[in-house]
């Protein structure tokens, strides 16, 4: 499992600009303006050797009201479910009594805490750092959420604890049990459509304990195919799947996600789409991991409310153009045999073999019917592709000036692969890496013979 560290601190000292340092993106709002994160946020973090998931939260500060109320709790919600937490504190503020305020919320909720003394760029350190010592939660570590100074060190003192996971050898799924994370909001028939999947003839069941921080992973067998069904709010029995309200956690969703190799991501038809659904879809898809994106509900609309589902799918999802979707009811059972079909087919186009000949082909065939755009009044030239990985599919593009290539020549060439070979269900990435040029500084490699008639022509040329 995936450690998960918080990042808690009061309104305006750098935890979402921190946030940010950590996972490589700009995807937490940034302003000088206290309290601008309400809810916490959640990304994948990308610095350092360990992989783990960070928690932005809102600012706290003690005695909250109305909409701050509802931040300081969501900031102990984070804490209870995180592995580590950062304080972070203000080096050119100073110890405040908020400060104060928040590290007990530390001690008393969390895990492990480290404390960050951020905006510590053209300070001393051991001057910066000298009052919060009396916080008693640890040694502070001066930092630059900004500038990124001393932040490497940051995380890498936090993750010191956890072992490095050896990355999993790729999987043939034809030999190997598949891995379905299941994943939604609460109450829009997750463990209705689980309990309908294990509950089928022809189905072999059989317990096995549950992973950590409540995610159950149950195997199960069908037409001699192993399946691991991952559910995040727990599967209950039968006598138990009355209850409507589902408990649930984006932790769990992500680290489920991690996990999985084809994700089933399930949509309520009569609530719509709501930007919960989309950042953790959006998540999904960040992932690499194959999608099949299910509509429950179905049973009971009118003609003109699916249509206007469907729009809605079409104009929120256009960056999970590539997963099929697939509308169910989980209640009455209605289409959920079409479900793991669907899981097969992305499995199997997320571990496909491409040939490089056949990439190639493909590549000049797309070039020939729309070439690249000039750049600076010279062509982009691209020269042959190659696969560089699976699960999702890389496909490595090699020639001139690739760092030029637009986002929507990008998606032509996406789009070109995807119906050649058949991609459905899977993101597809692309990498480009740019040839040297073979003649790049040979004017400047001229023989002494060649060096001795240039300088006859060029005194030939002045008189």
């Amino acid at each position: 499992m995936l450690p998960v560290i918080a990042l808690i601190g009061r309104p305006n000292v750098g935890k979402s600009t921190l946030f940010n340092r950590l996972t490589r993106s700009r995807d937490a709002l940034v302003a000088d303006y206290p309290g601008l994160t309400r809810d916490r946020k959640f990304g994948f973090g990308k610095l350092g050797p360990i992989p783990y998931l960070v928690i932005d939260t809102g600012g706290v500060a003690g005695g909250e009201v109305g909409i701050e109320e509802h931040t300081a709790g969501q900031t102990v919600r984070a804490l209870e479910e995180a592995d580590a937490a950062i304080v972070m504190v203000d080096a050119r503020d100073g110890l405040t009594a908020a400060d104060e305020h928040v590290a007990d919320l530390a001690r008393r909720h969390a895990k492990r805490v480290w404390l960050a003394v951020n905006k510590a760029e053209g300070l001393d350190a051991a001057v910066a750092s000298s009052e919060f010592h009396s916080l008693g939660i640890g040694a502070p570590h001066a930092v630059s959420a900004a500038h990124g100074d001393h932040v490497s060190a940051l995380i890498e003192a936090v993750l010191d604890e956890f072992e490095v996971e050896a990355d999993e050898p790729e999987q043939e799924a034809d030999d190997e049990e598949l891995r379905i994370a299941v994943i939604g909001r609460p109450n829009v028939g997750k463990s209705t459509l689980v309990n309908r999947l294990l509950g089928e003839e022809r189905l072999v069941v059989f317990d096995q304990p549950g992973t950590t921080r409540d995610s159950v992973a149950v195997p199960f067998e069908r037409n001699d195919r192993k399946y691991v069904l991952i559910d995040t709010a727990g599967i209950r029995r039968r006598a138990r799947v009355h209850e409507a309200i589902e408990k649930f956690s984006v932790i769990k969703a992500l680290q489920a996600i991690e996990q999985a190799q084809v994700v089933i991501a399930v949509l309520d038809a009569h609530e719509g789409i709501t930007e919960q659904d989309v950042s953790l879809l959006g998540l999904v898809l960040e992932r690499g991991r194959a999608l099949v994106v299910v509509t429950n509900k179905w049973d009971g609309l009118s003609a003109a409310e699916r249509k206007h589902v469907r729009d809605e799918l079409d104009r929120r999802l256009p960056f999970l153009d590539f997963a099929e979707r697939i509308t169910i009811s989980a209640l009455h059972g209605t289409a959920v045999g079409d479900l793991l079909p669907a899981v097969e087919r992305a499995c199997k186009a997320a571990m496909s073999d491409l040939s490089t000949t056949e990439l190639t082909r493909e590549l000049e065939s797309a070039v020939t019917a729309h070439p690249p755009p000039l750049v600076r009044g010279r062509r982009i030239r691209l020269r042959y592709a190659h696969q560089g990985g699976r699960n999702p599919p890389v496909i490595v593009i090699h020639g001139n000036q690739t760092e030029r290539v637009p986002e929507a020549y990008r998606r032509y060439l996406i789009n070109r692969f995807r119906k050649a070979f058949k991609l459905r269900g899977t993101p597809v990435r692309l990498s480009f890496k740019t040839s040297e040029n073979p003649y790049k500084g040979r004017r400047n490699k001229l023989t002494p013979r060649q060096q001795r008639r240039r300088k006859r022509l060029m005194k030939h040329a002045k008189k």
